[in-house]
């Protein structure tokens, strides 16, 4: 069983998730525990400080990096040799073959989403890898997380319940998007399916399939 916990301030956005369609059945299936981290429960004070301004001037609010590196001995207690990820639009960009590697990957992950204007640089020292979904800035790291973790989760064997359906999707050949696909009507509002995938021509199929991934590649 793969576990994935996720520090947070905002656990709740997660728990819909977690307990909807593929997540849910993972978890029932027993191929994945998910544990939440509250980052707030590891705040500084009374009032549960997380932030705190800059040095050097500046915009906005850091994260703390007493809080973090509590939370995150707290999420290595349930799971030692769990991996750290980060995070960060500086991150390594997550592909299609990386989740794959860490679906096949035996360790467990915690992932801490980052919130405000960043976080203090030193708890870069905690972490296994720093992600990134893309050139863009979000409010926070939980979005990028959840798909990061969705990506992973679905290649894990037994969850989608064909093995052949993760193989033959986009990107996972790293060259190729998926085919284009249809189902019943074979005509609606004068939009007909491809004569050839009525045919039931196994070879002209697979041909026609492996050009439209090709082409849909080059647009």
């Amino acid at each position: 069983m793969k576990k994935i916990q996720v520090i947070t301030l905002f656990p709740e956005m997660f728990e819909g998730v977690f307990n909807t369609s593929m997540m849910w059945k993972a978890q029932k299936e027993g191929a994945v525990e998910f544990g939440l981290v509250n980052l707030r429960d590891f705040g500084i004070g009374p009032r549960k400080q997380v932030d705190d301004t800059p040095y050097g001037g500046g915009d906005g609010m850091l994260l703390k990096p007493e809080p973090l590196f509590a939370a995150v001995a707290a999420a290595k207690e349930k799971d030692p040799t769990a991996k750290v990820l980060l995070m960060t639009p500086r991150g390594q960009r997550w592909k299609q073959a990386t989740a794959q590697q860490y679906a096949d990957d035996a360790h467990g992950y915690i992932f801490i989403c980052g919130r405000y204007e960043g976080y203090d640089e030193r708890i870069v020292s905690l972490v296994d890898e720093q992600l990134s979904v893309g050139d863009y800035v979000l409010t926070g790291g939980e979005l990028p997380a959840m798909t990061i973790i969705d990506s992973i989760v679905r290649l894990i064997p037994g969850v989608l319940g064909g093995e052949a359906s993760a193989e033959i999707e986009s990107f996972s050949d790293g060259e190729t998007l998926e085919f284009p696909q249809y189902t019943k009507p074979a005509d609606y509002n004068g939009m007909t399916v491809p004569e050839v995938l009525l045919s039931g021509n196994h070879a002209a199929i697979a041909q026609w399939r492996e050009e439209h991934s090709i082409k849909a590649a080059k647009e």
